[in-house]
């Protein structure tokens, strides 16, 4: 405790740069100097003010599966840590290093789905929209901080336990942005709820966020799945009290995991990894190491959808070694009956929409 609180102190100056520059960054946009961009088609953006943890990839799903059966739709990821450059589109049998994990992920779970990738957000939609004359909507994955386009829909997300009006800039703690720039999205979402929360304290909330007139918030939690047999979807197992997990996952954050798993079984052991983590052969071997010495026969390695995609990069030795590698799925739900609501506002939008 003592120990973090010095490293905060010592940390403070350097969040203090950071402040100042990001800033002076919104305020080149906010006086005109710099332009942000509206496209002749519907742009959602599905973002953050922090570093990562608040539930972009299965919100961005749950987007997927509302709209995609009435819409072509297309979804824009910058691809972090892949390999490649520029304007590129996502095929089913790329590598993570090709594509990214997360796009990879949409593309390999919604075959027809357009995905694509770009750093350059603007350059990115510009080309799609040439090369795809039929996508009437476009999914911007974690694009909150890229102000050169001004999306039509922005969705901001913020952890229920970890909101951003309790945070603090980079490196002390995890903002990107001022707390000020909650005030651009036209939708907040509280993620990560607990399935009790109580009408009172997301009246609290509420009141600590300090929504504007024009902003809808909503509270959703996460709802888990049998798990699936990484190259077999159809097999499913049940996670169960007497079964040892090896959990692998390289998440922002894994709180939220890590408490639902602690109450399937009472025996888990938890290797983490920083976010978007690239597995090494050597960490595969450490894997198979520490599952052959768990002391029990009926035990699994666990994976989340996101970490798969990464893992998969060593399929040889995992069919190789027979590793039972299962992975857990995940969708978004929402608390006090508010998906209906949800669901007609997002589609009230885009009936809306004149370019």
């Amino acid at each position: 405790m003592v120990r973090n609180i010095i490293l905060k102190v010592l940390l403070f100056p350097f969040s203090l740069v950071y402040g100042f520059f990001a800033y002076l960054y919104g305020l080149l946009y906010e006086a005109g100097v710099l332009a942000s961009i509206k496209f002749t088609i519907p742009t959602i953006n599905v973002g953050n003010l922090t570093v990562g943890g608040t539930g972009k990839t299965p919100h961005t799903e749950y987007l997927i599966n509302t709209l995609q059966p009435y819409i072509k739709l297309a979804v824009l990821s910058r691809g972090y840590k892949r390999k490649t450059q520029g304007f590129r589109e996502v095929l089913n049998g790329d590598s993570v290093l090709e594509a990214g994990d997360e796009p990879l992920l949409f593309k390999r779970k919604y075959p027809m789905l357009n995905v694509y990738v770009a750093e350059n957000r603007v350059d990115g939609i510009s080309q799609m929209l040439m090369k795809r004359q039929d996508i009437q909507t476009v999914l911007l994955d974690d694009a909150y901080q890229h102000r050169a386009i001004n999306p039509y829909i922005n969705i901001l997300l913020t952890e229920y336990h970890y909101p951003f009006f309790e945070d603090f800039f980079l490196p002390t703690g995890r903002l990107r942005e001022w707390r000020s720039a909650y005030k651009r999205a036209d939708i907040i979402i509280a993620t990560k709820c607990p399935l009790d929360l109580t009408q009172k304290a997301k009246d609290e909330f509420i009141t600590n966020l300090k929504p504007l007139e024009k902003q809808k918030v909503f509270f959703t939690y996460y709802r888990y799945y049998n798990p699936y047999f990484l190259y077999n979807p159809n097999q499913r197992i049940e996670l169960k009290a007497d079964m040892s997990v090896l959990l692998i996952s390289a998440l922002a954050s894994s709180s939220y995991l890590y408490s639902y798993l602690e109450k399937k079984t009472d025996d888990l052991h938890s290797m983490e990894f920083t976010d978007h983590h690239v597995f090494t052969f050597d960490e595969m071997e450490s894997f198979k190491e520490i599952f052959d010495n768990l002391d029990n026969d009926n035990k699994i390695i666990l994976t989340t959808e996101k970490d798969a995609m990464r893992l998969d990069a060593h399929r040889e030795f995992i069919l190789k070694n027979k590793l039972p590698i299962f992975v857990l799925p995940v969708s978004v739900d929402f608390l006090f009956n508010q998906k209906e609501e949800f669901d007609t506002l997002i589609k009230n939008y885009l009936l809306e929409f004149k370019s």
